[in-house]
């Protein structure tokens, strides 16, 4: 489709969960003219990457959404924000329900009930998986097809660059289109909705295109953003040369699998949230110098079956499960934090709304309990729509907003690094090659000196080196490559991630210090990235 004459009335950037539930609902519920902007297509999200399935208590389940409310509460240690908690668990099987009569297909029994699977950090087991462990694909694919056949403008390979704020209110962004044009897409609202950041380390469970864009562009913008600090690493991730790496679902340890050190020796207890086992592996490579542990699924039974999906890739990577043990590491896979919103998608800015993995609602607090983030997505997309719908502009003092405007939670506020090293002036042919270089220094920085385990002088050797990257921004006198934009917006938060992984100085969650081993009360807050729209004395008020 092409670009309309006249502002949209709603423009999604990103076409995950989130972004493609939002868009879905707006069509639904009629009257909107709604278009979709993506810098790849439709059907290329990390949506379509997650395997562990969607987390919900549905009507006549033996569970409860309280004890799904605990489990999440626990996994966040300390930093979730429980109103918000509460709506995804009680929205939810509403928004399950929804998916499905889209036509998307879960695994069932043979009595026809819906499949549950038992995952780390669950009490219970909850988790609805499609086609064993490709249930990301199957909640895309059915939104996809849906959205194709409602939006009122559809922008595949068109990457979002920069937000337009007009009179203290996001009117659209600026963007670069399939034939290297910087050109404005107008909207009288905005949703972020385009993922996270895996491509900031060297080994990542997230494909190429999660470079943080949207946090980028809010930062830039002044809007509130926090919690990036905490990055979760998946702990089973197949030690392998491909990329991204092949993910071996929390479900293979929900159904028995176990993680065995070198010597064949358990050494954590496999169903414990991802923090803990990502950390309990990182020490084991540590003590024992190796490049990975094993991951155990010799016993489990039918494993074809269970999990075809996984079944493939190790074929398709010369293993076999049923005879032999998977090599696994910790990979980076989710960042918990992001662009600050109220219980309704709603930024600091007006006009501007996030909803997803780009946004902090307060749900994962520091550490993300394994299958909510596809249930996020879903819940908040569409109550991000029901606002606009209700004339919504702005924020509410509610959820996270409303901790940091009464205290509860407090955000300490940070400047956001600006010093960047100016990039030399290159010849069209070699540019998409000096870019993927910075790519590739800055993913080793991260993993290097911000991965996993960090501590005062790696997170100063971290910092030094990114003031040292070159980056290439639109105004330089040159029209962007849009492997130079994703440089730019990985450097960006890269550098956001490292001052506020410096500022905390605990260990919390996905968040560990070597230095500062034990959690603090003292840190029982947020830090967060303020500017131009969130200007002294306004909503909300903060720590500053």
């Amino acid at each position: 489709m092409d670009l309309p004459s006249e502002p949209l009335d709603v423009l999604v950037v990103g076409s995950g969960v989130a972004g493609l539930s939002a868009a879905v609902r707006l069509a639904s519920l009629g009257g909107a003219r709604v278009g979709v902007l993506t810098k790849g297509e439709l059907a290329q999200s990390t949506t379509r990457w997650a395997q562990g399935g969607v987390a919900a208590v549905l009507p006549g389940d033996e569970d409860s959404t309280d004890r799904h409310l605990a489990d999440t509460l626990k996994a966040g240690a300390g930093l979730c924000d429980r109103s918000a908690v509460r709506v995804l668990v009680d929205e939810g099987p509403a928004r399950v329900t929804e998916l499905i009569a889209l036509g998307a297909v879960f695994d069932r029994l043979p009595s026809g009930d819906l499949e549950r699977a038992l995952e780390g950090g669950h009490s219970s087991p909850r988790i609805l998986h499609a086609g064993g462990t490709a249930t990301g694909a199957e909640v895309e694919r059915a939104l996809v097809t849906a959205v194709g056949e409602s939006a009122a403008a559809l922008l595949e390979h068109w990457f979002a660059i920069d937000l337009i704020v007009e009179g203290g209110r996001c009117r659209g962004v600026t963007a670069l289109d399939p034939e290297g044009r910087v050109v404005p897409v107008r909207a009288d609202h905005v949703v972020l909705a385009c993922g996270g950041a895996g491509q900031l380390f060297a080994v990542t469970t997230n494909p190429d295109e999660a470079t943080g864009d949207g946090v980028a562009m809010a930062l830039r913008a002044g809007v509130l953003v926090t919690d990036v600090e905490f990055v979760q690493f998946h702990p089973t991730a197949l030690h392998h040369p491909v990329m991204p790496r092949p993910l071996l679902s929390e479900a293979l340890r929900g159904h028995g699998a176990l993680l065995r050190n070198r010597e064949g020796e358990r050494f954590v207890d496999e169903l414990q949230p991802r923090d803990v086992v990502s950390r309990a592996i990182a020490a084991e490579l540590a003590r024992s110098s190796a490049e990975h542990v094993w991951l155990d699924c010799t016993g489990l039974s039918d494993f074809a079956a269970r999990f075809p999906t996984i079944q493939a890739s190790l074929a398709a990577a010369g293993y076999d499960p049923e005879a032999e043990w998977l090599p696994v590491a910790p990979a980076a896979h989710y960042l918990s934090g992001g662009v600050a919103t109220d219980l309704d998608g709603a930024s600091v800015l007006p006009g501007l709304w996030a909803a997803g993995e780009v946004a902090c609602s307060g749900v994962h607090g520091a550490n993300r309990l394994a299958s909510n983030s596809l249930l996020e997505g879903m819940v908040f997309g569409a109550r991000v729509v029901d606002a606009i719908v209700s004339g919504q502009s702005g924020p509410r003092p509610t959820g996270l907003l409303a901790d940091l405007e009464s205290g509860a939670l407090p955000v300490v506020a940070l400047e956001r690094p600006r010093a960047r090293a100016e990039a030399p002036a290159l010849g069209a042919g070699d540019r998409p090659a000096a870019a993927a270089a910075t790519r590739s220094q800055l993913q080793g920085i991260m993993t290097t000196d911000a991965g996993i385990v960090r501590d005062e002088a790696s997170l100063a050797r971290a910092a030094k080196s990114l003031g040292e990257l070159h980056v290439v921004r639109p105004g330089e006198g040159r029209a962007p490559l849009p492997a130079e934009l994703e440089v730019a917006n990985l450097v960006e938060v890269a550098g956001a991630l490292v001052q506020a992984a410096d500022a905390r100085q605990e260990s919390r969650g996905a968040h560990s210090r070597s230095d500062f081993t034990e959690t603090s009360d003292r840190f029982c807050l947020r830090f967060g990235f303020l500017g131009a729209a969130t200007p002294e004395g306004s909503f909300p008020a903060g720590r500053r």
